[in-house]
């Protein structure tokens, strides 16, 4: 298949991202395997500041690179041609405050507000009207709100952790009415958690949905691999203040390369007017649709809690004080996938001893399935309104 003509129709979308990357996947003859990506992961974990970089194609043994995997670049190319557009309207906004707005979602009972990634786009809570987490609550007793973080601007480029969590996420709960349920997402869950721990008067309960916390429960070799990114990644920051959503989507692609092949042909046999074709242009356009990370958390993050682990250790401080997990009285829901690549369920289990009033839910969906996929309302939603609704 002649490349140039799989890609010269109109092309809809910039995705997959980095397009480099799933091109030069493309070029291995088969996906890679189990084997291969374990000698990749361990090159790796092994990798000190310093020495080259690791060969990815080394790694996988037999599997050099050849020619294009036509079947990989046809699927690629079917989704980057789709005309599935994302059209829904945002609720009204309540409080806005630099990129960041707080968006209302009406409804009637408890306020639950949700906090989602830095790294990601808000409407993962609110893909779709066929699905849609927030207007699900809202239709069923919720009152939920959603924290859309927004681009970051050129002050918000110099924000650190305690920016985000003391600053703009606290001023967002007081914009609430109260008490508020709060419900943090990935990153958003250790937002919520450390804002949580400093506001019992205005927070009655917490949900931690697919919330790290052990950095190194599932990666032994965490800490020198962060620290070479850190190392590779250094001058890219310091020129533009953010880690860019590329590079991001890259660290994120090669957690399992093995996905790349197995979504795309996946999606290459369906219906392009599926339910299940359309959904998956959903979900991978929202993935592409990125947000840079500010310079200064994203050295908080990779020096702070992928190389040194501070959570699990008792030594991430917000504001000069410990984040101590211990200190939530409130009742908590903590919702570890048992699918997830993204946060290992390791990882997430770790928050369970150390909460004393935590309840644990263990949906079979992985990362992103939970909020936005086909078995979303079985898995999270209806369990996640019963909790609410209970407390």
């Amino acid at each position: 298949m002649d490349l140039n003509a799989a890609t010269c129709e109109t092309i809809a979308r910039r995705g997959p991202r980095p397009l480099l990357l799933h091109l030069m996947l493309a070029s291995l003859p088969s996906p890679p395997s189990p084997n291969g990506l374990l000698r990749w992961r361990h090159a790796w974990q092994n990798w000190k500041p310093g020495q080259d970089l690791p060969d990815f194609t080394s790694c996988l043994g037999d599997q050099a690179p050849g020619q294009l995997d036509d079947g990989l670049i046809a699927a690629i190319a079917a989704y980057r041609r789709h005309p599935y557009q994302r059209r829904v309207e945002d609720p009204p906004v309540i409080w806005r405050e630099g990129g960041s707005r707080l968006l209302d979602y009406g409804g009637s009972g408890p306020a639950v507000l949700f906090v989602p990634s830095l790294i990601n786009r808000a409407y993962i809570f609110d893909l779709s009207p066929e699905s849609s987490f927030l207007r699900y609550l809202a239709a069923h007793g919720v009152h939920p709100m959603l924290l859309d973080w927004g681009w970051p601007d050129q002050d918000e480029r110099n924000f650190s952790l305690t920016d985000y969590i003391e600053g703009r996420l606290g001023r967002a709960i007081a914009a609430c009415p109260h008490p508020i349920i709060l419900a943090g997402y990935c990153m958003g869950g250790l937002f919520a958690l450390a804002a949580a721990s400093r506001r019992p008067d205005k927070v009655s309960a917490l949900a931690l949905l697919a919330t790290p916390w052990d950095f190194h429960a599932d990666a032994p070799g965490m800490a020198p691999l962060a620290r070479g990114v850190m190392d590779v990644l250094a001058p890219i920051m310091h020129s533009t203040g953010t880690l860019p959503i590329d590079a991001i989507q890259g660290l994120v692609a090669m957690i399992d390369p093995h996905a790349v092949h197995t979504k795309f042909r996946s999606f290459a046999k369906l219906d392009p007017n599926s339910a299940k074709a359309i959904r998956f242009v959903a979900l991978e356009d929202w993935l592409n649709d990125g947000v840079p990370l500010a310079a200064p958390v994203a050295r908080e993050t990779l020096d702070g809690w992928y190389s040194r682990n501070t959570p699990q250790q008792g030594r991430w401080f917000v504001a000069g004080l410990p984040v101590a997990p211990a200190t939530i009285k409130i009742p908590t829901l903590v919702v570890i996938p048992n699918r997830d690549r993204l946060v290992p369920p390791a990882s997430a289990s770790a928050l369970l001893p150390l909460i004393p009033h935590a309840e644990v839910l263990s949906p079979s969906a992985g990362h992103i399935g939970m909020i936005a996929g086909a078995g979303a309302p079985h898995s999270l939603w209806q369990p996640f309104l019963n909790w609410v609704t209970s407390l």
